[in-house]
This record gives structure tokens, C-alpha cells and sequence, in this order.
């Protein structure tokens, strides 16, 4: 590859490199995260509670300040069937939709993405998958005459949670696909200066050393994240104490750390100085993240 192909890729994986972010990693104050903000997550469990949720990316959390995402939203009855949610609808920085509770018990919303990121050579350059490939769509999006094929899925879960009436667990069982959440602790049940257990799961087995972030609403109006950072332990398991009220962003994800501040991108084999020469071209690697949005009470 020449070094004006080199650039041109670099270019490509950087965007590529700025979409993946969505999920912001632990400690990356100026990401963007997706987020979902339930309007109550405790209801009276008469048969008739309505929730409003909204739907987004930003850079401040719960702030819309990015284009409205394509999420297709699933709503989870108490027993855990899908039920379809209403008077949905996407403008240009948000999406909304209502959720209807008919029955006692609590219900999960959730969004899942799950994309193949990756490149192909052709003509001796190296180019980047579309944006929004997926593995049904893969073979269409790689052209004629390619050649040495890299791919990694990229998973994206979110989820919050609502309860009419009395906790109830049916909606927690894993699918085995991607990062889960089981709580030990039910995530309707959160008041300040208590301790709550979750346990996260990959591909349905314990997702242990992953680096988990919780960090409370209303970033726009405050000096700092007050970011809570913790690790998941063998089990998969991390213990959270929550120091104030209000909605808490939780995330954990399997993509390895980002370098720190100023260290610059690695240098490609060879390259003079050790840091001059361009980034490396290596194949990607599976990224999955989860965000849930949790309501701490007072």
C-alpha cells in the first residue's frame, strides 16, 4: 500500500474508529454516549401506567446534541414476551416512543446493534466496510475482486427498566448473545448510600476484568463527571455505592483501553523515530458494550 492509500484508510478508520465510540469509554470525558431516559421507573401497577422514554446519542448526558440514531426499541413484559411500544417517533436529534403497563411486575426496554466492522484490499488499497454493515448484508457490501477480508462484530446493548407495582425477575434471563446485565441488586430498587450488585455476562458466561462507569445525569450543568469506576470481578460482578439521586448512566465494555492522552498511535513496523511513522494496519477486534440507564432515589 502507498503511502497516499496509507493516509487515505487512516482517514477512513479514524471515522470508522469515532462512530464505534458511541459508547464511551470509561474515562473519555468528550465522547458521545447512546443513552435511553425512561420519564419514571416506578409505577403504581393499576393496568394503565404509560412511560415516555427517549432515545439518543450526546455528549452531555441526557442533553440532545447528536443526530437521532435508526434504534429499533424492544419493550419486555414482566413475563418476559416482547410487546410492541407506541406512538413512536425520530426528529433530529431524538427519538421517543411511549411504553403502556397493563400488568403488575417490571418491564426492560432495550436496543441491540449488532455491525461488522472491518476493511478489505482492492487494488492494492485498503478500504473500510460501509458504515452499518451487518453480517446479512456483508456479502453485498464487499466487492468483486477483494481480497484479505478482516471483520470483527461490533454489539451494542441498551437498556432501562420500569416497575408497576411490585419487582418482579422474569425479564432478566440472558439471551447469551453480546453483554448482559442479571442483577443481584434489582436495578428498581437503588437509594442513595446503598450498595447494588450486578453481574454482567459475556456471550452468557461471566465477563470478568472488564472496566465498568457509572456517572450521574445533568454533565451540562456541573464542573466534572463525579464518574464511579470499578471492575468486574471473576464473576462477572461489580458492587456500586451510589453517592447522590437521580438517573445514573452505567456502562461496561469489552474493547481493550485507550491509549493515554498524548501517547500518540503506534508506529508501523519500521517506521523511524518510534511514534513518526504511520498507525499500524491491523485487523479489528470485537467490541461489545452495554449502557443502562438506572434511577437512584433519595
Amino acid at each position: 500500500m502507498n503511502k497516499q492509500a496509507m493516509n487515505r484508510f487512516r482517514r477512513q478508520a479514524l471515522l470508522a474508529m469515532a462512530a464505534a465510540m458511541v459508547f464511551a469509554a470509561p474515562g473519555a470525558e468528550a465522547a458521545p454516549r447512546a443513552w435511553m431516559l425512561p420519564s419514571d421507573t416506578m409505577f403504581s401497577g393499576g393496568g394503565d401506567d404509560w412511560m415516555t422514554v427517549d432515545a439518543a446519542i450526546s455528549t452531555d448526558l441526557y442533553f440532545f446534541d447528536h443526530p437521532a440514531q435508526p434504534w429499533e426499541p424492544v419493550a419486555y413484559a414482566p413475563d418476559g414476551t416482547t410487546f410492541a411500544v407506541e406512538n413512536r417517533a425520530s426528529g433530529k436529534l431524538r427519538s421517543t416512543f411511549d411504553v403502556h403497563m397493563t400488568k403488575p411486575g417490571t418491564y426492560k426496554i432495550a436496543v441491540f446493534t449488532s455491525q461488522i466492522m472491518g476493511s478489505y484490499l482492492l487494488g492494492g488499497e485498503r478500504k473500510m466496510l460501509p458504515r452499518g454493515t451487518t453480517e446479512a448484508t456483508l456479502a453485498t457490501a464487499v466487492p468483486q475482486g477483494a481480497t484479505e477480508l478482516w471483520t470483527a462484530p461490533n454489539n451494542l446493548r441498551l437498556e432501562t427498566f420500569a416497575t408497576a407495582g411490585q419487582p418482579t425477575e422474569g425479564v432478566f434471563a440472558p439471551t447469551g448473545k453480546g453483554l448482559e446485565m442479571v442483577p443481584v441488586t434489582h436495578p428498581n430498587d437503588l437509594a442513595v448510600g446503598e450498595k447494588a450488585t450486578f453481574q454482567f455476562l459475556l456471550d452468557g458466561k461471566p465477563a470478568a476484568g472488564l472496566p465498568v462507569v457509572a456517572i450521574p445525569g445533568g454533565i451540562r450543568y456541573r464542573a466534572g463527571l463525579k464518574e464511579i469506576d470499578a471492575v468486574t470481578d471473576a464473576q462477572g460482578k461489580v458492587t456500586i455505592t451510589w453517592p447522590e439521586p437521580g438517573m445514573y448512566w452505567v456502562s461496561v465494555t469489552s474493547a481493550p483501553p485507550r491509549p493515554p492522552e498524548g501517547a500518540g498511535p503506534p508506529p508501523a513496523a519500521g517506521g523511524p523515530g518510534g511514534g513518526e511513522g504511520p498507525r499500524a494496519v491491523t485487523p479489528p477486534q470485537r467490541r461489545d458494550t452495554y449502557a443502562m440507564t438506572l434511577e437512584v432515589v433519595g
